[in-house]
């Protein structure tokens, strides 16, 4: 036997096809999912029982098409365009207030028939500054004052500017994925779990108190029934849903809840339409589908060469495990009501592009990972 490439690297390997295959299936149940929740919807308010489908399979498209760029380009080059990036997300942000709001909340850049929601990039844009910055720090996290509180500081700059546009669901995402960086660049215990926790807890009761309105609504979930043309309207709603499917459901398209009784059911509450057309079952499946993706992602993040790799990966698999626990906790009355989509099956054409762009970069680690770049032995 000999060696050959001794002095050369071969190129990165292959992906992760756990992670690729469970994104494609959850990307093909989200697009056909759209479909059957919003058809109803989309015919009564657009004559066009397809008007959703559309734009859901436009966004795939090209939600595909960045996954596979960033599949292929070699993770590390976006550590010296992390600094722009982070300045150019705080205008975009801003801008959201230039344009009329919707529902009572400014989330949105409105340019024609096209939409972006700035909140939806920056969610990403606190990992990569975690994952570049954290590398460097190495063992100075271990420190409160300098290698906690800066990042908290940050992170908690762009989450205030999502809060603003009345965005609290991914403003929270964004804290607890950056307590989840921390913890795995490092942090001591006592300083995550004996001040930093207690600390956001303390501020999101206050920041309720502060505004009772919001209080209200968020305690809604306890007892929908109280308020039920009201706050509690759509997790009443919700409820219908998933109890009509039982076990097998309905049958795909079947949903009666989404004859104008679940307000949008294709975004936030989609996985309720879900449980209604394909019951306990598909609900499972789904679940589990998330659940192989945070297994792989982990595994990922364990293997990835360097400590920006693993940040990297973790951050990302964090946003998607996060933003999936919180919508299926919503939706089925775990947690209070906040409008978080469920990744790669809500619709919305800004989430599935930047959520797919992501895990682009989540598979280029997963190419580089230990064991990819050994030498070959014949």
């Amino acid at each position: 036997m000999k060696v050959i490439g001794s002095k050369r690297k071969s190129k990165m390997g292959e992906i992760d096809y756990g992670i690729f295959y469970t994104v494609a299936l959850l990307l093909t149940i989200g697009v056909v999912m759209v479909y059957s929740a919003s058809s109803y919807y989309a015919m009564f308010m657009y004559k066009d029982s397809m008007f959703f489908l559309k734009k859901e399979l436009m966004a795939g498209v090209v939600g595909v098409i960045a996954m596979a760029v960033a599949m292929s380009v070699d993770y590390h080059k976006i550590k010296k365009y992390t600094a722009i990036i982070m300045i150019a997300t705080i205008p975009i942000l801003l801008a959201v207030f230039l344009f009329p709001g919707t529902n009572g909340a400014q989330r949105w850049i409105n340019l024609g028939p096209l939409s972006f929601q700035p909140s939806e990039l920056a969610k990403y844009v606190v990992v990569l500054f975690l994952a570049r910055s954290l590398e460097v720090k190495g063992e100075g996290v271990k420190d409160f004052k300098t290698g906690i509180v800066p990042y908290l500081a940050t992170s908690g700059f762009y989450a205030a500017i999502v809060l603003a546009e009345k965005n609290l669901s991914i403003a929270s995402v964004i804290m607890i994925v950056t307590f989840l960086v921390l913890f795995a660049a490092g942090g001591r215990i006592k300083h995550l779990f004996g001040i930093v926790a207690p600390a956001l807890v303390a501020a999101a009761v206050a920041f309720t108190v502060l505004e009772p309105y919001r209080m209200k609504r968020l305690m809604s979930f306890t007892n929908p029934w109280k308020d039920p043309i009201g706050d509690g309207y759509q997790l009443i709603q919700s409820f219908y849903a998933l109890g009509a499917g039982g076990v097998t459901g309905l049958g795909l398209g079947q949903s009666r809840q989404k004859t104008l009784y679940m307000p949008e059911p294709h975004n936030d509450f989609i996985f309720s339409i879900i449980g209604e057309e394909l019951g306990l079952i598909g609900c499972i499946c789904i679940i589990l589908l998330f659940v192989i993706f945070v297994w792989r992602g982990i595994s990922v993040a364990m293997k990835a060469r360097d400590t920006y790799g693993t940040l990297l990966a973790i951050g990302i698999t964090g946003v998607v495990a996060v933003q999936s626990l919180i919508n299926i906790a919503v939706v089925t009355g775990s947690m209070p009501v906040t409008g978080v989509p469920l990744p790669f099956i809500s619709y919305g054409g800004t989430s599935l592009v930047i959520n797919m762009t992501a895990i682009g970069i989540l598979l280029n680690i997963s190419r580089q990972t230990e064991g990819k770049d050994e030498f070959k032995e014949i």
